[in-house]
């Protein structure tokens, strides 16, 4: 069996340490592309947002011609009806 000397353990904690290293800058590394992901999502939810306020608004504007042609419509057709001099 090896003997296990000072040198062997200073080598062995090198090695951890150097990998212990390694896995810290990956999670930085995840953590900011994490963090871009989620500016990207709010920023998709905030556009999705102001579709639908604007289809909202469209929607409203839609229904009130509809109302003032239905109005309109029933005008003309009652006018159609009645006798012109």
């Amino acid at each position: 069996m090896a003997d296990v000397t000072n040198e062997l353990m200073y080598e062995l904690v090198k090695r951890v340490q150097a990998d212990i290293s390694d896995i810290k800058l990956g999670q930085r590394e995840l953590k900011s592309e994490m963090n871009a992901m989620r500016g990207a999502m709010v920023s998709l939810h905030q556009d999705m947002h102001n579709i639908h306020t604007a289809l909202a608004r469209h929607d409203m504007r839609l229904d009130r011609i509809e109302n003032r042609l239905e109005l309109r419509e029933l005008s003309e057709a009652k006018a159609r009806f009645e006798p012109h001099p």
